[in-house]
């Protein structure tokens, strides 16, 4: 055996040797982003028809809770693959090392716009940046001060916005979808008040990244498909996820324009819709060539006929990269070249 193993797939059995772990396990495992979740589970099916291995175990699990279980440590106990609908962060790194977890290999699969997503029987919203923030922000300007948010419709934002109640549903904190939707959104929509705007980084933050609590904004889970469940039962309030979600649904939910551009494959592909994010998955390195079929499982997510132009995740509402640089990553997905922050 040592002479048929790698380094590394021989110090991952030493290690579940010596800790008693189960036996080898023969299929993939897969944690992490429900964005990610549709395409990742679209090419475990494939894989698991068209190859000799078994179809990926995917769950959807937060892009933050994912990488948590993924950064745990290394052995069969613990799983192979990431999804993020984020880039790990320096810190996440820096904690999979110190559990052992010490070559991690990145791979861009492409882009996905953030809807806000409304029932087709639902008025229609037009929304600014500086709008969403006031609806949803747990303190907002009030002269020089800052108080508990007090808009109960959207209408008491703007006359020009529909006269109903203020009723978000959205991610909790340890989605990537909540993570980007925060960055690209609530802090470009505090950043129209000189008041915040000037403040440092710190005190900036506690501002624009603070969700209200008291109905209007509701943590839904992971789960996007039940935000839509949601929506269609009442027509009056919005969700927020990822476009694969509306795109998947467009017979019953629409999206809401921001900033005067509405959620469409091409306006996130071309750029002008500015609400829109990368999308990735991490392979622990340690654990291919004991795993069976990580590698393999790899090629198929890269090749052109999965995340290519004409790829069958497009129709699942994948915005693929550039041509240049699908070549690029996945010259450098199949070489599994450790991630460098």
């Amino acid at each position: 055996m040592k002479h048929l193993l790698p380094a590394t797939a021989l110090a991952v059995f030493v290690s579940i040797a010596a800790a008693g772990s189960a036996a080898a396990r023969d299929q993939i495992r897969i944690v992490g982003s429900s964005t990610v979740f549709p395409f990742s589970t679209a090419v475990a099916e494939t894989f698991g028809k068209t190859s000799s291995f078994k179809a990926p175990v995917v769950e959807s699990t937060g892009s933050g809770g994912g990488i948590k279980l993924f950064c745990a440590g290394v052995g069969l106990s613990h799983p192979d693959i990431t999804n993020a609908s984020r880039r790990i962060k320096k810190s996440e790194v820096e904690k999979c090392a110190a559990n052992g977890v010490k070559e991690v290999v990145e791979v861009k699969i492409g882009y996905d716009g953030i809807a806000m997503g409304q029932s087709k029987a639902g008025a229609d919203l037009k929304l600014t940046k500086k709008q969403i923030f006031l609806a949803l922000a747990a303190k907002v300007p009030s002269g020089d001060k800052m108080v508990d948010n007090p808009y109960k419709m959207w209408s008491e934002i703007d006359p020009s916005l529909p006269r109903i109640k203020i009723e978000v549903l959205g991610p909790p904190p340890t989605s990537g979808t909540r993570d980007a939707f925060v960055e690209l959104v609530m802090r470009e929509g505090a950043k129209a008040f000189p008041n915040i705007k000037k403040l440092d980084k710190k005190p900036f933050r506690a501002i624009s990244d603070k969700m209200r609590e008291d109905g209007a904004f509701i943590e839904a889970g992971e789960n996007d498909n039940l935000i839509v469940q949601k929506l269609e039962a009442n027509p009056s309030a919005v969700g927020i996820f990822g476009f694969s979600f509306l795109d998947q649904n467009a017979d019953k939910i629409k999206g809401a324009e921001v900033e005067g551009v509405k959620p469409t494959f091409e306006a996130i592909a071309d750029g002008s819709y500015k609400v829109s994010r990368s999308l990735y998955f991490y392979v622990k390195k340690a654990h291919v060539g004991v795993v069976p079929g990580i590698q393999e499982y790899v090629a198929e997510f890269t090749s052109e006929k999965a995340a290519g132009d004409e790829g069958y995740l497009t129709d699942k509402g994948l915005i693929p990269l550039p041509s240049a640089d699908r070549k690029a990553m996945s010259k450098g997905a199949s070489g599994l070249v450790p991630l460098k922050m």
